[in-house]
Protein backbone atom coordinates (compact mmCIF):
# COMPACT_ATOMS: atom_id res chain seq x y z
CA UNK A 1 0.00 0.00 0.00
CA UNK A 2 1.46 3.41 -0.92
CA UNK A 3 2.01 5.56 1.67
CA UNK A 4 -0.06 8.09 0.93
CA UNK A 5 -2.77 5.63 0.57
CA UNK A 6 -2.08 4.28 3.99
CA UNK A 7 -2.29 7.88 5.66
CA UNK A 8 -5.74 8.63 4.00
CA UNK A 9 -6.97 6.16 5.24
CA UNK A 10 -5.56 6.53 8.52
CA UNK A 11 -6.67 9.83 9.03
CA UNK A 12 -10.16 8.98 7.48
CA UNK A 13 -10.19 6.37 9.87
CA UNK A 14 -9.69 8.65 12.86
CA UNK A 15 -11.77 11.03 11.66
CA UNK A 16 -14.73 8.46 12.16
CA UNK A 17 -13.37 7.68 15.70
CA UNK A 18 -13.47 11.09 16.75
CA UNK A 19 -17.33 11.23 15.70
CA UNK A 20 -18.42 8.32 17.37
CA UNK A 21 -16.41 8.22 20.63
CA UNK A 22 -15.11 11.57 20.76
CA UNK A 23 -11.36 12.82 21.53
CA UNK A 24 -10.42 11.01 24.21
CA UNK A 25 -10.47 7.78 22.33
CA UNK A 26 -8.93 9.34 19.15
CA UNK A 27 -6.42 10.93 21.41
CA UNK A 28 -4.75 7.98 22.86
CA UNK A 29 -4.59 5.98 19.64
CA UNK A 30 -3.06 8.77 17.93
CA UNK A 31 -0.66 9.10 20.66
CA UNK A 32 0.15 5.63 20.55
CA UNK A 33 0.75 5.39 16.64
CA UNK A 34 3.31 8.69 17.35
CA UNK A 35 5.15 6.27 20.22
CA UNK A 36 5.21 3.51 17.51
CA UNK A 37 7.44 5.28 14.88
CA UNK A 38 10.04 6.27 17.26
CA UNK A 39 10.81 2.95 18.54
CA UNK A 40 14.24 4.21 20.29
CA UNK A 41 14.15 4.46 24.51
CA UNK A 42 13.21 7.89 25.82
CA UNK A 43 14.24 8.93 28.83
CA UNK A 44 10.04 10.04 30.21
CA UNK A 45 9.27 6.81 29.86
CA UNK A 46 12.20 4.71 31.41
CA UNK A 47 12.00 3.23 34.78
CA UNK A 48 12.38 5.44 37.60
CA UNK A 49 13.37 5.07 41.13
CA UNK A 50 12.01 7.53 43.76
CA UNK A 51 14.82 9.06 45.64
CA UNK A 52 13.74 11.98 48.26
CA UNK A 53 10.63 12.44 46.51
CA UNK A 54 12.13 13.14 43.09
CA UNK A 55 12.20 10.74 40.12
CA UNK A 56 15.38 9.95 38.71
CA UNK A 57 16.30 8.04 35.73
CA UNK A 58 17.95 4.79 36.58
CA UNK A 59 20.59 5.47 34.30
CA UNK A 60 21.75 8.49 35.62
CA UNK A 61 24.10 7.94 38.71
CA UNK A 62 24.06 10.73 41.74
CA UNK A 63 27.66 11.91 42.35
CA UNK A 64 29.08 11.36 45.27
CA UNK A 65 29.21 13.85 47.87
CA UNK A 66 32.79 15.02 48.86
CA UNK A 67 33.89 14.11 52.36
CA UNK A 68 33.33 15.57 55.19
CA UNK A 69 35.65 16.92 57.95
CA UNK A 70 34.80 15.22 61.23
CA UNK A 71 37.10 15.86 64.65
CA UNK A 72 38.69 12.55 65.42
CA UNK A 73 40.34 13.80 68.47
CA UNK A 74 37.40 16.22 69.92
CA UNK A 75 40.75 18.44 70.67
CA UNK A 76 39.70 22.21 70.79
CA UNK A 77 41.21 25.39 68.72
CA UNK A 78 44.35 27.04 70.22
CA UNK A 79 43.67 30.42 72.35
CA UNK A 80 44.21 33.13 69.87
CA UNK A 81 44.37 37.06 69.82
CA UNK A 82 42.66 36.93 66.81
CA UNK A 83 39.06 38.91 67.70
CA UNK A 84 37.46 37.26 64.62
CA UNK A 85 38.15 33.51 63.03
CA UNK A 86 36.61 31.79 60.44
CA UNK A 87 37.82 27.90 58.60
CA UNK A 88 35.89 26.38 56.12
CA UNK A 89 36.48 23.58 54.27
CA UNK A 90 36.22 24.24 50.40
CA UNK A 91 35.61 21.09 49.43
CA UNK A 92 32.58 20.13 51.20
CA UNK A 93 31.60 23.47 52.02
CA UNK A 94 31.46 22.80 55.84
CA UNK A 95 33.00 25.91 58.26
CA UNK A 96 35.04 24.12 60.60
CA UNK A 97 35.38 26.79 63.07
CA UNK A 98 34.09 30.45 63.38
CA UNK A 99 34.69 33.06 66.34
CA UNK A 100 32.66 36.20 65.81
CA UNK A 101 32.57 35.59 61.93
CA UNK A 102 29.61 37.90 61.24
CA UNK A 103 31.02 40.94 63.41
CA UNK A 104 32.39 43.85 61.22
CA UNK A 105 36.31 44.69 61.33
CA UNK A 106 38.78 46.73 59.24
CA UNK A 107 39.82 44.57 55.99
CA UNK A 108 42.89 46.83 55.50
CA UNK A 109 44.25 45.44 52.54
CA UNK A 110 42.17 42.54 52.14
CA UNK A 111 40.07 44.69 50.15
CA UNK A 112 42.71 44.29 47.21
CA UNK A 113 40.96 41.41 46.17
CA UNK A 114 37.91 42.90 45.52
CA UNK A 115 39.96 45.45 43.83
CA UNK A 116 41.40 42.75 41.81
CA UNK A 117 38.21 41.36 40.79
CA UNK A 118 36.64 44.62 39.37
CA UNK A 119 39.77 45.40 37.40
CA UNK A 120 39.89 42.39 36.17
CA UNK A 121 35.89 43.36 34.60
CA UNK A 122 37.64 45.90 33.24
CA UNK A 123 40.88 45.35 31.72
CA UNK A 124 42.99 42.81 29.58
CA UNK A 125 46.06 41.20 31.02
CA UNK A 126 48.19 43.00 28.68
CA UNK A 127 46.22 46.35 28.35
CA UNK A 128 49.02 48.85 29.12
CA UNK A 129 48.35 51.41 31.70
CA UNK A 130 49.39 54.63 32.34
CA UNK A 131 50.65 56.29 35.79
CA UNK A 132 48.72 59.20 36.11
CA UNK A 133 50.03 60.24 39.72
CA UNK A 134 51.62 58.60 42.44
CA UNK A 135 50.72 57.35 45.65
CA UNK A 136 53.19 57.12 48.68
CA UNK A 137 51.03 56.56 51.15
CA UNK A 138 51.77 53.01 52.89
CA UNK A 139 53.29 49.93 50.77
CA UNK A 140 53.99 50.54 47.41
CA UNK A 141 56.05 48.91 44.46
CA UNK A 142 57.95 52.58 43.20
CA UNK A 143 55.59 53.35 40.58
CA UNK A 144 57.28 56.67 38.61
CA UNK A 145 54.65 59.12 37.04
CA UNK A 146 54.02 58.48 33.37
CA UNK A 147 55.31 54.96 33.65
CA UNK A 148 53.58 52.70 32.18
CA UNK A 149 52.89 48.81 32.75
CA UNK A 150 50.46 46.29 31.45
CA UNK A 151 47.23 45.15 33.58
CA UNK A 152 48.89 41.59 34.68
CA UNK A 153 51.89 43.73 35.83
CA UNK A 154 50.17 46.11 38.33
CA UNK A 155 47.59 43.07 39.06
CA UNK A 156 51.12 41.44 40.43
CA UNK A 157 52.18 44.50 42.37
CA UNK A 158 48.83 44.86 44.20
CA UNK A 159 48.20 41.05 45.20
CA UNK A 160 51.47 40.05 45.78
CA UNK A 161 53.20 43.26 47.12
CA UNK A 162 50.23 44.86 48.51
CA UNK A 163 51.10 48.09 46.47
CA UNK A 164 48.69 50.92 47.25
CA UNK A 165 50.19 52.74 44.20
CA UNK A 166 49.43 49.82 41.93
CA UNK A 167 46.14 49.53 43.00
CA UNK A 168 45.54 53.29 43.05
CA UNK A 169 46.61 53.01 38.88
CA UNK A 170 44.12 50.68 38.23
CA UNK A 171 41.24 53.05 40.01
CA UNK A 172 42.75 56.31 38.36
CA UNK A 173 42.22 54.56 35.00
CA UNK A 174 38.85 52.81 35.27
CA UNK A 175 36.15 54.46 33.73
CA UNK A 176 34.99 57.08 35.88
CA UNK A 177 37.97 57.19 38.11
CA UNK A 178 38.41 56.04 41.59
CA UNK A 179 35.19 57.01 42.73
CA UNK A 180 33.36 54.76 40.12
CA UNK A 181 36.21 52.08 40.45
CA UNK A 182 34.90 51.79 44.83
CA UNK A 183 31.13 52.04 43.33
CA UNK A 184 31.93 48.90 41.21
CA UNK A 185 33.71 47.43 44.47
CA UNK A 186 30.41 47.68 46.31
CA UNK A 187 28.11 46.44 43.46
CA UNK A 188 30.44 43.47 43.33
CA UNK A 189 30.17 42.51 47.40
CA UNK A 190 26.26 43.18 46.80
CA UNK A 191 26.19 41.23 43.60
CA UNK A 192 27.40 37.91 45.80
CA UNK A 193 25.17 38.27 48.95
CA UNK A 194 27.52 39.66 51.12
CA UNK A 195 25.67 42.44 53.04
CA UNK A 196 28.16 43.02 55.73
CA UNK A 197 30.99 44.87 53.27
CA UNK A 198 31.85 48.09 52.38
CA UNK A 199 34.38 50.34 50.67
CA UNK A 200 35.48 53.88 50.93
CA UNK A 201 38.93 53.45 48.68
CA UNK A 202 40.37 50.51 46.99
CA UNK A 203 43.17 49.61 49.08
CA UNK A 204 41.87 49.07 52.60
CA UNK A 205 43.06 52.81 54.23
CA UNK A 206 41.30 53.23 57.55
CA UNK A 207 37.79 54.47 57.73
CA UNK A 208 34.55 54.14 60.07
CA UNK A 209 32.74 52.93 56.76
CA UNK A 210 35.13 50.74 55.56
CA UNK A 211 34.55 47.16 56.51
CA UNK A 212 34.45 43.38 56.01
CA UNK A 213 33.46 40.51 58.28
CA UNK A 214 35.22 37.02 58.23
CA UNK A 215 32.31 35.43 57.16
CA UNK A 216 31.86 38.01 54.30
CA UNK A 217 36.09 37.92 53.36
CA UNK A 218 36.40 34.04 53.18
CA UNK A 219 33.25 34.33 50.05
CA UNK A 220 35.13 37.08 48.53
CA UNK A 221 38.69 34.72 48.57
CA UNK A 222 36.36 31.89 47.11
CA UNK A 223 35.49 33.98 44.45
CA UNK A 224 39.09 35.08 43.87
CA UNK A 225 40.55 31.95 43.77
CA UNK A 226 37.73 30.72 41.27
CA UNK A 227 39.54 32.89 38.82
CA UNK A 228 42.99 31.33 37.83
CA UNK A 229 44.72 34.36 37.12
CA UNK A 230 43.81 35.79 40.57
CA UNK A 231 44.62 31.85 42.04
CA UNK A 232 47.85 31.85 39.89
CA UNK A 233 49.05 35.66 41.19
CA UNK A 234 48.44 34.96 45.05
CA UNK A 235 50.73 32.05 44.90
CA UNK A 236 53.88 33.84 44.05
CA UNK A 237 56.13 34.04 46.11
CA UNK A 238 58.51 36.93 44.41
CA UNK A 239 58.32 38.08 40.85
CA UNK A 240 60.47 41.36 39.11
CA UNK A 241 58.18 43.47 36.59
CA UNK A 242 58.93 46.33 34.11
CA UNK A 243 57.38 48.91 32.33
CA UNK A 244 56.97 48.50 28.97
CA UNK A 245 60.29 50.02 27.70
CA UNK A 246 62.22 47.96 30.38
CA UNK A 247 63.50 51.33 32.16
CA UNK A 248 62.10 50.72 35.64
CA UNK A 249 62.09 47.27 36.96
CA UNK A 250 60.32 46.47 40.28
CA UNK A 251 60.90 43.84 42.57
CA UNK A 252 57.96 42.03 44.10
CA UNK A 253 58.20 39.76 47.09
CA UNK A 254 54.91 38.10 48.62
CA UNK A 255 54.21 39.65 52.09
CA UNK A 256 52.16 36.40 52.73
CA UNK A 257 55.52 35.28 55.25
CA UNK A 258 53.57 31.62 55.39
CA UNK A 259 54.66 30.88 51.57
CA UNK A 260 56.96 28.84 50.89
CA UNK A 261 57.43 28.38 54.48
CA UNK A 262 54.66 26.15 55.57
CA UNK A 263 53.84 23.11 53.44
CA UNK A 264 50.54 23.61 51.59
CA UNK A 265 49.77 27.34 51.75
CA UNK A 266 49.31 28.87 48.07
CA UNK A 267 47.71 32.30 48.78
CA UNK A 268 45.54 34.95 49.62
CA UNK A 269 46.28 37.87 50.83
CA UNK A 270 47.36 40.07 54.08
CA UNK A 271 46.54 43.43 55.15
CA UNK A 272 47.65 45.74 58.29
CA UNK A 273 46.37 49.62 59.26
CA UNK A 274 46.97 50.58 63.01
CA UNK A 275 42.70 49.98 63.12
CA UNK A 276 42.64 46.56 61.48
CA UNK A 277 45.58 45.15 63.37
CA UNK A 278 47.17 41.99 60.90
CA UNK A 279 44.59 40.19 58.72
CA UNK A 280 45.17 37.14 56.92
CA UNK A 281 43.00 35.32 54.07
CA UNK A 282 45.45 31.88 53.98
CA UNK A 283 44.23 28.96 51.27
CA UNK A 284 46.20 25.53 52.41
CA UNK A 285 45.90 22.29 50.06
CA UNK A 286 46.92 19.43 52.07
CA UNK A 287 46.35 15.64 51.98
CA UNK A 288 44.23 16.13 49.20
CA UNK A 289 41.78 18.99 50.64
CA UNK A 290 41.51 22.70 50.73
CA UNK A 291 40.45 24.38 53.68
CA UNK A 292 40.43 28.65 53.91
CA UNK A 293 41.29 30.17 57.13
CA UNK A 294 40.56 33.64 57.75
CA UNK A 295 41.44 36.09 60.43
CA UNK A 296 40.82 39.29 61.50
CA UNK A 297 42.43 42.16 64.09
CA UNK A 298 45.55 40.17 65.32
CA UNK A 299 48.27 40.43 66.88
CA UNK A 300 50.27 37.86 65.33
CA UNK A 301 48.97 36.50 62.13
CA UNK A 302 51.39 34.42 60.86
CA UNK A 303 51.78 32.54 64.06
CA UNK A 304 48.30 32.22 64.82
CA UNK A 305 47.39 30.41 60.88
CA UNK A 306 50.59 28.12 61.52
CA UNK A 307 48.67 27.06 65.20
CA UNK A 308 45.40 26.99 63.39
CA UNK A 309 46.86 24.78 59.76
CA UNK A 310 48.49 22.24 62.60
CA UNK A 311 45.11 22.15 64.77
CA UNK A 312 43.08 21.20 61.05
CA UNK A 313 45.42 18.70 59.82
CA UNK A 314 46.38 17.36 63.33
CA UNK A 315 43.10 16.59 64.36
CA UNK A 316 40.54 16.19 61.52
CA UNK A 317 40.07 13.25 59.11
CA UNK A 318 37.75 13.51 56.05
CA UNK A 319 35.04 10.90 55.72
CA UNK A 320 32.83 9.86 53.21
CA UNK A 321 29.45 11.39 53.47
CA UNK A 322 27.93 8.26 53.76
CA UNK A 323 29.86 6.89 56.58
CA UNK A 324 28.80 9.86 58.85
CA UNK A 325 25.07 9.53 58.51
CA UNK A 326 22.91 7.05 61.04
CA UNK A 327 21.67 4.20 59.19
CA UNK A 328 18.15 4.85 60.36
CA UNK A 329 18.62 7.98 58.11
CA UNK A 330 20.41 6.42 54.94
Amino acid sequence: MAKKDFFTKLFGGLSKMFRKHGLRIAGVFLLAFTLSLFPSPNVYFQTVKKTGGIFIPKEIPLPSPPPYPVNQTGKLPPSLSAAAILIKDLGSGVVIYAKDEKTRFPSASTTKIIASLVALDNYKLDDVITVKKVINEGKTMGLVQGEKLTFESLLYGSLVHSANDATYVLADNFPGGTDKFVEKMNEKVKSLGLTETNFTNPVGFDDSKHYTTASDLAKQAEVALSNKTIAKIVGTKAITVSDVNFTYFHELKNVNELLGRVAGVSGVKTGFTGNAGEVLVSEVKKNGQTVLLVILKSADRFGETTKLIDWVFGNFVWVPFMEIIPASQK
